[in-house]
Parts: C-alpha cells; structure tokens; sequence
C-alpha cells in the first residue's frame, strides 16, 4: 500500500477545498456579518492541512496507482474533505457541536441536503454560502475537480474517478481522464450560470439565484430560508428550478454528445435517459391524480406534483409543499422515486435509472426463464448486450444497498427516539442522497432532533450513499485487517 502516494493525493484535495473557501471569504467581507475570521481561520487550517499532507508525497516520476488505493483515497478524501468543511460552521459558532458541524458538512458534500439547522436568520451570509457552495464541489465530485486542476497528480487517474463516479460503469468523455474532468466542469458551470441568469430574470436576488443555482446543481437542496424554495411563492422561480433540477439528474456525456455534434433526438436513443423521463412524467401524472383530492385544483396539483417529484427523483430536497399530508399513494411515490434517483454520470443519488431498468430486465428474463428453462435471453441496453458479471454486480449493489438502509435504520433507532417510518425514511433519505424523509424528518422538519449517535450514523450513511458502498467497505475492512496489504 502506497500511503505516501494516498496521502498526497487527499492532501490535494484538502488544498482545493481550502480554494473552494475563498467565495465564501469575499462574501464575508463584502457583507460585514462578522463571520470573516472565522472563514480566514477555517482557510488557514485547511491549507496547512493539505501542504503538510502533500509535502510527505513522493516523487512524481515514483508514483503509482492501483485501484484499491483508488477505493481507499476516496473514502478517506471525503472522510477528510467533511471533517475540514466542518471547520467554517465550527469557528462561527453557527453549529457549536462538533456532531452537527460535521452532519451539515457531509450532507452539503454528499449532496444530501439533510440539515440540523434551525435559526437561518442568524447564520451569516458568508457562511451560509459556504454551506451551499459543498454541495456544488460534491456535486460533480471532488476528485473529479481536483483532476481537472490537477491533472498529472498521479498515474492511473481513472481509477480514481472510477472509485468516485456514480453508476455501474465508468464513462469517460475522451481517452484522458484529466481532459475528460475540465469538460465535465466546463459543462457543469455553463448549466449553473444558465440557471443563475433564468433566476435573476424571475426577479430573484444575485445572492438568492447563486445560492439556489449552487445547490441545484449539486443536487443538494440547501436553502437560506427555512421554508426552502416555498419562500418565493413564485410558480415561474418553481418551475425554473424544476427545469434545471432534472437537467442536473441527465448523464452529462448526453450534453458532451450534443454539444460535438450531435443531433437533440440522440438524447432519446439513450435508453436510461428516456427511462428516466417516462418515470418522471408518469410519477408527476400520477401524483397530479392523487393530489388532487388534497388540493381540490388540478393546476395546483400539477404544480406541487412537478417540483416535488423532480425534487425527490433529482434527490435535490428542495420543498415547497409538506408530502407527509398527501395521500398514501402520493407518498409511496416520493419514497419509490427516493430509492430511484436520476442518472448515473449526473449529480443525483439514488440506486440510478440505469440500474433500476436492468434489475426489471433482469427479473424479467428470471420469470421467463421459469417457463422456458432451455431459452437464453440476454439482457441489453441501448441495444448492446450487458455482460453477466455487471448483471451480478447491480443484483449484489441492489441487495447492498437494501441491507445499508436497513442496518442505518437499526442503528438510528438504538437512540430510543422517534418511530420506525421516521428512522426507516431516514436512513433511505440519507443513503440515497436525497435529504428530507418522513415523520419526524419530513420536509417541514429536520435531523435537529436527533441526538449525537444518530447524527453521526446518519453522517456515514450519506457518505456510503454518495460514494455507492464500495469505497467505504473497502476502507473499512481496511481498518479492520491493517496487517494486510
């Protein structure tokens, strides 16, 4: 094991989200909220961190990656990128508990939008911005940034993006990963700055468009108002949002794709994207249906139907209306499009559209079989047959990720608080990355109420969803066998 090597490569990562601080620096001095030195203290101890960390690496021309390390340098960088982006909000005294510091930082980081936070009038601007700006450096991914800044930082780079990247299968835009990672971000601030203009044209503020904009493209749900998106009342700022929070859900090779050439109906031959849109449009059809006793107006049925639904299946979390009052059905919807996600290659959670549509192909082709033992069927997507072994490795994930939410859920419920919808939805909302659950962490509420344990169950939970298990097993059975090589 190349710790050397692993150390450099996350004290990199420390270093840009040291960078990543500095917006957040200007506002507090351009506002005078009193929150600058704590922000200069959090940037002064998080560089010192990253420049002790990459002064203990080796010699470029020495370095060597394998995949475990990939695994082991992604978990430990988002263990270590939390625990610093928790330095703002302690120095402030915005969260005075160390527990909820880091809950709110992993969940701006992990996109999750899960909060602890209660007085938002009280939380200076700067800071606050800090808050939503983790959500735009997790969005993407950190490694993913870091390899754009820094692209020679080591040999093997994919394997690092494959270790970080959602979804079954790493795609890369062209033959360099460090290429591949400035045309992600090229794409993704040309998506954030259209959003941030569409809001400023419905009258929103600089500072409220760039912090909502920030947040939905990150898929991440932060809101400088306690009533989220709600706080507007503007159906045009809504539906604005709406847009772009499925526009973050799409695989961003679909945009690379168009933008070199190709033509707009290239977006429906991809067969995960079509899926995403039917479901999306069907949820929203049929939430309108159900939602309408509840509203007694189909207009503004469709209206909470649209946002919510491509809130929850974005997994963003913004809200602008409590889905704990629908009816039953309308909530059995919200939970089925939690667990579903959006795209791979996007910014959502979720166990993802593409992996969603191979278990139903694969449950398809075990039911035919049944009846036609000797019949083989091979199971495609986009036309091209998947190979077994990614079939086995989504059945296994699926089965993993049922388990993690399950066990979350046990672990939560050991604190002796709340119900078992409550602790059930939260450990699904926090796995899959979406933020507001059900019951006592409805979307008119938060995790504020739960105590020290279950705030840091919660935390690992979300760095489990957001990283897809794999890297944070790996870590820990790391810790567990350290004689092992």
């Amino acid at each position: 094991m190349n710790r050397k090597l692993i150390m450099k490569v996350q004290g990199a990562i420390v270093l840009v989200e040291a960078a990543a601080m500095l917006p957040a620096l200007i506002l507090s001095l351009v506002y005078g909220d009193g929150d600058t030195v704590a922000m200069l203290e959090s940037i002064g101890l998080t560089a010192l961190i990253g420049l002790l960390m990459w002064f203990c690496s080796p010699r470029q021309h020495k370095s060597h990656l394998r995949l475990k390390e990939g695994f082991i340098i992604v978990a430990g960088g988002w263990l270590l990128l939390s625990l610093c982006g928790a330095f703002p909000f302690l120095f402030s005294h915005t969260y005075p508990r160390f527990e909820d510091a880091f809950f709110e930082s992993v969940s701006g980081f992990t996109t999750t939008g899960a909060s602890v936070l209660n007085d938002f009038e009280g939380v200076p601007r700067g800071v606050m911005f800090w808050r939503v700006t983790t959500h735009w450096v997790g969005g993407m991914g950190v490694l993913v940034l870091t390899l754009a800044l820094l692209p020679k930082l080591t040999g093997r780079t994919s394997h690092l993006v494959l270790a970080e990247s959602p979804g079954p299968s790493l795609s890369k835009l062209v033959p360099q990963t460090g290429k591949s990672a400035k045309i992600l971000y090229r794409l993704y601030i040309a998506l954030t700055l259209a959003e941030f203009v569409s809001l400023l044209l419905c009258g929103v503020s600089p500072y409220d468009a760039a912090v909502h904009s920030l947040a939905t493209a990150g898929t991440g749900g932060f809101s400088n108002y306690g009533a989220s998106v709600a706080a507007f009342d503007s159906v045009a700022v809504e539906m604005v949002i709406s847009l772009f929070m499925f526009l973050f859900g799409v695989n961003f090779a679909l945009y690379y794709r168009f933008l070199i050439g190709a033509k707009f109906k290239e977006f429906f031959r991809d067969e995960e994207f079509r899926v995403y849109l039917i479901i999306a449009l069907v949820f929203i059809a049929l939430l309108t249906f159900f939602n309408f006793s509840f509203y007694q107006n189909v207009g503004t049925s469709l209206r909470y139907s649209i946002f919510e639904l491509t809130s929850t299946m974005s997994t963003t979390g913004f809200v602008t209306a409590d889905f704990t009052k629908w009816p039953a059905a309308s909530q059995m919807i919200i939970i089925l499009a939690m667990w579903i996600g959006s795209c791979a290659g996007s910014t959502a959670g979720g166990i993802k559209v593409i992996r969603f549509t191979m278990l139903c192909k694969l449950s398809r082709r075990s039911v035919r079989a049944a009846s036609q033992p000797r019949k083989v069927e091979v199971v495609r997507i986009d036309g091209r047959a998947v190979e077994e072994s990614i079939l086995t490795q989504v059945s296994l994930f699926a089965v993993m990720y049922f388990a993690i939410v399950l066990l979350g859920a046990f672990l939560l419920s050991l604190g002796g608080k709340y119900d078992v919808l409550t602790h059930l939805t939260a450990s699904l909302t926090c796995v899959s990355n979406v933020g507001p659950g059900f019951g006592a962490v409805g979307p008119v509420s938060n995790f504020s109420g739960y105590g020290p344990w279950e705030k840091i169950v919660g935390s690992f939970l979300m760095l489990f969803g957001r990283l897809e298990l794999l890297p944070m097993l790996i870590l820990i059975s790391r810790f567990s066998a350290p004689h092992k090589n």
